[in-house]
């Protein structure tokens, strides 16, 4: 997307934002949607918005991508009032400096920790080629230890641009929470949860099963194919939920470095009939899936905050996850949902077998879950980011 430049401002226009964001439409994914969001609805409440998005200079070397990109923020930075960063490092870094060169407001989206996440990465790589299984460190244990040079240097980059914003927005207490332990004000830390358009189409379920060509029970999950998703614990009690239910399918959608891994733990288990990895499916295909099935799981030893989680709740299909991260604040166990403890693998298949078994419980999970998710608006968060714009 080009530079869109701030002209002909209306007298009640009193504040231009920059949003520098890592992915914009036509990319997909959490920046791309909410970025998308901002530049349609702030315009309607006295903002004039721009979108820079990181995508024009993704192409080029490394280092070079970076030194580009914050030129970009400082020209197109030029007449704006606050320059809107999505993520503290990749487009964090050059917009708090661009920021900084121009003496503007820098105002920072955190929605998880850059150096944890390349840090588990690398150690799902080193699992790959050494024929390992290192374990799987907390986001808290983290945030406590030392680790290798670069994840030192990517820890001190986040920490020091946080340090430098003058607003930081979260999507949950928990990630709140995880921000305090960089050593940020509190003050300048708030959380607003991130919206749904719910209501959203998502076709007959009857229909659906019938196109498919599908009887039976059918269990569901979504994600990228990485370890701390705790997929292969759902593979492992799978013939479990099979000894109950004969005719029970698995569908895992999604992509990512451990589906060598997944599909091997198929096949060794005699699974290949009963288990579909299906790869990455585009969002409307996804929601048809989980509208079509009886259960669906998300199985994660992390989550800041799940719009997955949301999106099921909204589609109407009893769900189980677990009690880690942002899940509890969305999620209330035996009242919208089920909770469970990361990779526990009797809760979990109990929990499964519960939903699958009795459905008139099941329903009034869902119909609870109907009734929060509702408190997950774009209407609201967009009311309380305007909010929280205007005292900058």
């Amino acid at each position: 997307m080009k530079e869109k430049v701030f002209d002909k401002l209306d007298a009640n226009q009193n504040k231009n934002i920059l949003i520098a964001t890592g992915l914009f439409p036509p990319d997909i994914g959490g920046p791309a949607t909410y970025s998308k969001l901002l530049l349609d609805e702030l315009p309607k409440h006295n903002f004039n918005v721009s979108v820079l998005s990181f995508g024009e200079v993704r192409k080029l070397p490394k280092i070079l991508r970076h030194i580009f990109y914050f030129f970009k923020v400082l020209r197109g930075g030029g007449k704006a009032d606050i320059i809107f960063a999505q993520d503290p490092v990749s487009v964090g870094l050059p917009s708090m400096l661009a920021a900084k060169i121009l003496r503007k407001k820098f105002l920072l989206k955190i929605v998880g920790d850059y150096a944890w996440e390349q840090y588990q990465n690398k150690l799902q790589i080193t699992n790959y080629k050494l024929q390992t299984n290192l374990k799987f460190k907390t986001l808290e244990k983290f945030q406590i230890e030392r680790s290798d040079f670069i994840t030192e240097l990517r820890r001190k980059i986040e920490r020091s641009v946080a340090k430098r914003a003058s607003k930081i927005i979260v999507p949950s207490n928990y990630l709140k929470k995880i921000i305090l332990m960089w050593g940020i004000n509190e003050e300048k830390i708030s959380v607003i949860y991130n919206g749904l358009k719910y209501n959203q189409e998502s076709g007959n379920r009857e229909t659906i099963r019938a196109l498919l060509q599908f009887e039976g029970k059918l269990i569901i999950s979504a994600g990228r194919l990485v370890q701390w998703k705790g997929f292969d614990t759902l593979i492992k009690i799978f013939p479990y939920i099979k000894k109950k239910f004969n005719n029970a399918k698995l569908i895992i959608a999604g992509s990512g470095p451990d589906l060598g891994k997944l599909q091997k733990l198929i096949d060794d288990k005699e699974l290949s009939n009963d288990i579909a990895l299906t790869g990455a499916l585009p969002k409307e295909v996804l929601l048809r899936y989980i509208k079509a099935s009886d259960v669906f799981v998300l199985n994660t030893g992390y989550e800041g905050f799940s719009h997955q989680l949301l999106e099921v709740m909204d589609v109407g299909i009893p769900l189980i996850t677990t009690n880690i991260g942002g899940n509890p604040e969305i999620i209330k166990n035996g009242e919208n949902g089920l909770l469970v403890g990361y990779n526990d693998e009797k809760e979990l298949g109990k929990s499964i077998i519960k939903l699958l078994s009795d459905k008139k419980y099941a329903d009034k999970l869902v119909l609870e879950a109907k009734k929060k998710v509702k408190e997950f608006s774009e209407e609201r968060m967009i009311k309380e980011t305007i909010k929280l714009l205007k005292t900058i």
